[in-house]
């Protein structure tokens, strides 16, 4: 899962969205101009830093809770779980799952959003968990807003929540988003369309899942992670 090996991989181009896509305006201006130089992995990159049972907190992966707060904050609170898994359908131990997002009002906690939605006190919308040794994660969240973003008129993206897999060490780094099933914003979202793989696509969406959901206290939404093969998740370093 390195992102110094991905440049030197063959992309099936069925699947991934190419590197222009123009409904996507800011890839006009970011898309390469000329062919990617795969870089290979120094020692260093294979071997530093490493991350531990030492460096979670109790309530890294409690978005609900890890922020400095007087109260609870506002939203509707879910739990999202899965596995992280390997192309062989094998969990992936030891993987430290890192998710960011935005409120339940749609606005992040950044200088560069200025979206005119309320910031919430109690939430600063990230978190972190290790895969267990069946590659199992979990977090407790609140269900995040859609947003305005300007790239085209009357812009909004879909509810979603950014998630980052990281390895062995921080080259092993990839990148993707969750969203929710049935959000209407789906079809009209340039970066969720322009995965051309309908199924690659879908993958993105999780599943309500009411094994996962607490009685009169939070719904639960299931999203696994494969990080390899024929199922493989789409990541944004494929882009």
């Amino acid at each position: 899962m390195s992102h110094h090996e991905s440049p030197s991989r063959v992309l099936d181009w069925s699947v991934q969205p190419p590197y222009l896509y123009s409904p996507y305006v800011a890839t006009v201006r970011r898309a390469p101009h000329h062919p990617l130089v795969p870089l290979p992995a120094s020692l260093l990159e294979r071997t530093g830093p490493v991350y531990g049972e030492g460096d979670i907190g109790p309530l890294d992966h409690d978005l609900t809770k890890n922020a400095a707060k007087n109260g609870e904050p506002l939203g509707e609170r879910i739990i999202v779980t899965g596995r992280v898994l390997d192309e062989s359908g094998r969990g992936v131990p030891g993987v430290l799952v890192e998710i960011w997002q935005a409120n339940a009002a749609g606005r992040y906690i950044h200088k560069n959003d200025q979206h005119d939605a309320p910031l919430d006190p109690n939430f600063v919308g990230a978190g972190r968990t290790l895969t267990d040794d069946q590659g199992y994660y979990r977090f407790i969240t609140i269900k995040p807003g859609a947003y305005p973003w300007r790239n085209h008129h009357n812009a909004w993206r879909p509810a979603h929540i950014h998630f980052s897999l990281i390895g062995r060490n921080f080259s092993e780094r990839l990148v993707t988003q969750m969203y929710f099933p049935g959000d209407p914003l789906l079809k009209y979202d340039p970066i969720y369309q322009g995965i051309p793989n309908i199924k690659a696509r879908e993958r993105l969406i999780s599943s309500f899942d009411l094994e996962t959901t607490r009685p009169e206290w939070a719904l639960g939404y299931r999203f696994d992670i494969v990080l390899a093969g024929y199922d493989r998740t789409y990541f944004e370093e494929d882009h």
